[in-house]
């Protein structure tokens, strides 16, 4: 399965419509990771988009997890 490094802006003031860019496709974790670093470096701290990479079966199934809405994960008191 490739990995797909994604070019995430958001378009509204509180972020619930989020603008998905495909930037490369790539067979391998590493060379993946490498090109986000670099496209983040580039980018300075200050963008307003972000750069992420996405594991899937092909681009839409990797859309499509970059759009759900997750859930925060509940801490437990002895996690805190």
């Amino acid at each position: 399965m490739p990995y797909y490094v994604f070019k995430i802006t958001n378009s509204d003031e509180i972020g619930l419509v989020k603008n998905l860019q495909l930037i490369e496709e790539f067979q391998g974790f590493k060379p993946a990771k490498k090109r986000a670093k670099a496209l983040r470096a580039e980018s300075g701290s200050d963008a307003e988009f972000i750069y992420k990479v996405t594991f899937a079966d092909n681009q839409l199934i990797a859309e499509e997890q970059l759009l759900e809405k997750r859930q925060k994960p509940t801490l437990m008191e002895h996690e805190i």
